[in-house]
């Protein structure tokens, strides 16, 4: 629990979760929920072209991009030493959330608010919230014993303070009460809470004081000790930019086409991008084998450029630009 030291420092909330889970979901609730709270949102991606910042809604909250290839849990831990320095000399805010990349140990982020002493001084890790894709989780912790992938879901729930099981939508009420056992088998002392869309009760998962470091260190006396983290080598992302709008039909034969011959080898697929003459900008969301559009802001007088990120396991990038490219709409001659 937060002890009495904490009553002033900025409460911080780490999100994380495997792709897909739907963390950036969940911060678009927090941030549109009426709460009067300014909250600061540190996002960080597995890839070399910022995406999920455009994905967040439009809000006052200030929103911090770290879209350098790297996750928290590597290198780019620095950088957000950094940015929550320069975050205490702004204007005073309330809360900061940190949405972690999907490939990322939840671990050496939460080391950072105890390892470094101006961080330590001035704000408090609240809690560990990981989100949980109902659908698709079974398959990674099925392939953890041999799989780098599943043994990064096993760690993001081992250390979670707060499960989100999401899309219980999508599967069936003994599906869910059978991922709840799984679960309680990886962390058996974290509240388990299930939603749809990541629409949870904020109180659930915000200022709940979560986070125990004496308790965490009882049971990992060396978890303050530097480790090695390593992403499984066949995980890589591919990011793909056009200047240039696609035809939807085409896009979605395309993308239909790849997601049968290779979802199962794709975890996550996300972007922004102009289809035909519309005038708004289109989201693309995509897990495995399942993938949608959605409105939304307008493109105004903004380039019409598509952004599209790929991560999973032996990609093919010339084989992925080539098929967006074939995708680009033509233009009556």
């Amino acid at each position: 629990m937060n002890s009495d030291s904490n009553a002033e420092k900025i409460p911080v909330t780490v999100l994380t979760g495997f792709l897909g889970a739907g963390k950036t979901t969940l911060v678009n609730h927090i941030l549109t929920a009426q709460h009067g709270q300014r909250i600061a949102v540190i996002e960080n991606e597995f890839g070399d072209i910022p995406i999920d910042n455009d994905l967040v809604v439009n809000s006052d909250e200030e929103i911090f991009e770290m879209s350098n290839g790297c996750c928290l849990c590597c290198t780019a831990r620095t950088d957000l030493i950094d940015i929550l320095r320069n975050l205490r000399l702004r204007d005073r805010v309330d809360r900061v959330l940190i949405e972690t990349s999907g490939m990322a140990d939840p671990n050496p982020v939460a080391q950072t608010f105890f390892v470094d002493d101006e961080v330590a001084a001035h704000y408090a890790l609240d809690a560990i919230v990981t989100l949980v894709d109902a659908k698709h989780v079974t398959g990674h912790l099925d392939a953890a014993a041999g799989d780098g992938v599943g043994h990064q879901v096993v760690d993001q729930i081992a250390f979670a303070d707060r499960i989100v099981v999401n899309k219980v939508d999508l599967v069936d009420e003994e599906q869910v009460r059978a991922l709840e056992t799984r679960l309680r088998g990886i962390n058996a002392t974290a509240e388990i809470i299930t939603s749809s869309h990541a629409d949870v009760d904020l109180t659930a998962v915000l200022g709940v004081g979560a986070f125990d470091l004496s308790h965490t260190m009882a049971v990992d006396p060396g978890w303050l000790d530097d480790r090695d983290h390593h992403h499984d080598p066949d995980v890589a992302s591919v990011s793909v930019e056009l200047h240039d709008s696609l035809d939807r039909e085409a896009l979605e034969k395309w993308l239909g086409e790849l997601v049968e011959q290779r979802g199962g080898d794709l975890y996550r697929l996300k972007g922004i991008v102009a289809l035909d003459d519309h005038p708004r900008r289109f989201v693309l969301q995509g897990v495995h084998r399942m993938f949608d559009f959605r409105p939304a802001s307008s493109w105004g007088k903004d380039p019409r450029d598509s952004k599209v990120v790929f991560i999973g396991r032996d990609l093919d990038r010339e084989a992925l630009t080539a098929g967006l490219l074939a995708c680009r709409q033509t233009v009556p001659g």
